[in-house]
């Protein structure tokens, strides 16, 4: 499913047009954007959770060259699955 088959669905289920549903998705990862970058953790229950992970700095080798390469620290985005939605999948 893409955004616009994602946003067809959400204007038939809320009943709206859909150039106001995508709206409302852009809102929502906006706001999930921003708040990630604020370093906080967006919950939304029976759905999941979004978080940022911090993964440390370390070495690497160039498969190439077998050279090593310095890899920096990185901040990642992440979501765990809720419950709701793992049972929904299973």
């Amino acid at each position: 499913m893409n955004k616009t088959e994602l946003v067809d669905q959400m204007a038939d289920a809320a009943d709206i047009s859909k150039a106001a549903a995508g709206r409302a998705l852009d809102g929502m990862v906006e706001a999930i954007t921003k708040a990630l970058k604020d370093g906080e953790q967006v919950s939304i229950i029976g759905f999941g959770s979004f978080t940022v992970r911090e993964r440390a700095a370390r070495t690497g080798r160039n498969p190439q060259t077998g050279a090593t390469i310095s890899i920096k620290a990185s901040r990642n985005p992440s979501f765990k699955a809720g419950k709701a939605l793992k049972d929904a999948v299973n």
